[in-house]
């Protein structure tokens, strides 16, 4: 396991205050604010910790000790968060059904809510079954990593350390990207679709709420790059938009190890009024639809 990974793990074994209280630190951003992907990472992470094994069952039904897994997560960013300060994670046990678990988080910092989400558990259970089939792409092992892919655009970026901070940034991250990145084609609007791989730097212990928590995490790192590449643009660190994250929402379909290959396919399917829609869906490398994922985010042209 890599030291960026250890380091990523120990960020999310919060600290348990009080009873469905919760206390969570920040790593260093590539921005002065909190990283989306973290907060939502550390509330999921406050809200499995409060969901018990189910109940007994009926005869003939799945053996009562099973955990609920989660399935899915709508949260709503509400303010910057402050890297420096401790965020507080405060737990709402909304519901526990026989197959279905509701909770509620909220993230507070200097007094204030900063982050909002609700988040929903289940029993697992036999049912009709269809998927979306899984794009084309290229083998992961046959891309770039970003330690060798970021270099050649560093002329890209008005300040040369960006490239550093960003492979520190994803350290703990495999993240292999199929075609260029925005700030490789700054100025060629191209079709608002992107790909990446990614997969954990190291083994992740068998616990299925860790890897839910993990492809958060990283599913906020690259959802916006399609609606910049529908107009040519290079993203924050090139200097051509200014943005953060408004909303976002996850469903778990399916069984998954985020330490094993996942192809994240993107796309945008509208920006409009300041604001730009990524929707995505998260193949496993054998073709399981595991995830869908939608993620709304101001997209501003700055002033000049």
């Amino acid at each position: 396991m890599s030291s960026a990974l250890d380091s990523l793990l120990d960020l999310l074994d919060l600290e348990q205050i009080e009873r469905d209280i919760f206390r969570g630190t920040s790593r260093s951003a590539l921005v002065p604010r909190v990283f989306g992907g973290q907060v939502a990472a550390q509330a999921l992470v406050a809200a499995g910790r409060t969901v018990p094994a189910r109940s007994p069952r009926a005869a003939g039904e799945a053996p009562s000790g099973e955990i609920p897994a989660a399935h899915s997560l709508h949260s709503y960013f509400l303010r910057a968060g402050d890297p420096g300060a401790p965020i507080v994670y405060s737990v709402d046990r909304i519901r526990d059904g026989r197959s279905f678990t509701t909770r509620r988080v909220v993230a507070v910092q200097h007094g204030q809510p900063i982050f909002h989400l609700s988040a929903s558990f289940q029993t697992y259970e036999d049912g009709l079954e269809h998927q979306a089939d899984m794009p084309s792409a290229p083998d992961p092992e046959s891309l770039p990593t970003t330690e060798q892919l970021l270099p050649r655009y560093a002329d890209r970026f008005s300040d040369p350390a960006v490239v550093d901070r960003l492979i520190e940034a994803r350290a703990a991250v495999d993240l292999r990207y199929v075609d260029a990145p925005p700030f490789g084609t700054v100025g060629e609007p191209r079709e608002p679709r992107s790909q990446v791989w990614f997969r954990t730097n190291g083994k992740l212990a068998d616990d299925p709420l860790l890897h839910v928590c993990m492809a958060t995490y990283v599913s906020d790192m690259t959802l916006l790059d399609s609606v910049l590449l529908a107009h040519g643009r290079g993203g924050w660190a090139v200097g051509d938009v200014v943005g953060a994250s408004l909303d976002h929402a996850m469903w778990f379909h399916r069984p998954f190890r985020a330490d094993e290959w996942l192809l994240y396919d993107q796309e945008s399917p509208s920006a409009y009024g300041g604001r730009g829609l990524g929707q995505a869906r998260i193949y496993t490398q054998d073709g399981r639809l595991a995830i869908t994922v939608i993620q709304e985010g101001v997209v501003r042209v700055p002033r000049t």
